[in-house]
């Protein structure tokens, strides 16, 4: 008889209910302020490839620890590291208890050889999920396609808002799990399975549920989800130090994020701009 053998779970973890109430509240509140992004997926430095258009992202974000511009192609290691990732605002409160307390989850649950040296949770792209309002129309922006994430070591995954059905595939696309993340869940994930061997995806997000902040015009959020992931250090540079060129790429969204941000004005006042 053959034994059919399931997933490897060990690197597969999720808590519900880990946002504490005090801790929403907290986070609705600092959302009130954020301005989020619309970036666009390519440059004039880095144009779009042979067949492609120039497009936005499919939904607004924000980035704290550090700012991963689209334009700039991302964090993408073993090749793509230098000039991807740059230092951004340090991760408020409620953002950075969650880290203290998915730190020590990571170092306690999982393997060790899922962990490596030097980890932490340095980076977090957060992500409105909604849809756009526009003459009277809305299209639904509230999933995301097939994809990795090449940030080494375990990535965790906080919903706030309304639940999304959340799948790992394989890369023909089948799903080899899935399950439904509820507001105020946590989802960790690390080592080969789920990480290197399968891909993940937002299928959809529940069109119930109470709009979230903050005003973003011509779109409406029903769900939000913070993405923490680590860099390493010596990956990270700052927006003082990006080249003239990838400067001159991302330079209208810093001059947009320090009109609401302390940091990112400071970031420009280092730059001489």
């Amino acid at each position: 008889m053959t034994v059919r053998r399931g997933p490897d779970l060990r690197g597969l973890r999720y808590t519900p209910g880990f946002v504490r109430p005090e801790e929403r509240e907290a986070l609705l509140r600092w959302l009130t302020g954020v301005q989020p992004l619309w970036e666009l997926r390519f440059s004039e430095h880095r144009p779009p490839p042979a067949g492609e258009t120039q497009r936005p992202l499919l939904r607004p974000v924000y980035w704290l620890g550090t700012w991963q511009f689209a334009c700039l192609g991302y964090y993408h290691p073993p090749k793509g590291t230098l000039h991807r990732a740059i230092a951004a605002e340090p991760f408020p409160e409620p953002l950075a208890s969650w880290v203290r307390r998915i730190e020590r989850s990571v170092r306690t649950t999982f393997p060790p050889a899922f962990v490596p040296d030097g980890w932490c949770l340095n980076t977090c792209l957060v992500n409105f999920y909604g849809h756009t309002v526009a003459d009277g129309r809305n299209e639904d922006r509230a999933r995301v396609g097939d994809h990795r994430d090449f940030e080494p070591g375990p990535v965790a995954s906080v919903s706030v808002g309304a639940r999304a059905w959340f799948q790992f595939v394989n890369r023909q696309g089948r799903p080899v799990h899935e399950r439904w993340l509820d507001d105020a869940s946590l989802l960790l994930f690390a080592g080969p399975t789920w990480k290197d061997q399968t891909f993940h995806r937002v299928q959809r997000v529940d069109r119930h549920g109470e709009p979230l902040p903050p005003a973003i015009p011509g779109f409406s959020t029903r769900r939000v989800n913070f993405t923490f992931r680590w860099v390493p250090a010596e990956h990270v540079g700052t927006w003082a130090t990006l080249p003239d060129e990838a400067r001159r790429d991302v330079e209208g969204y810093v001059r947009t994020l320090a009109q609401g941000s302390p940091f990112w004005a400071g970031a420009l006042g280092d730059r001489g701009a």
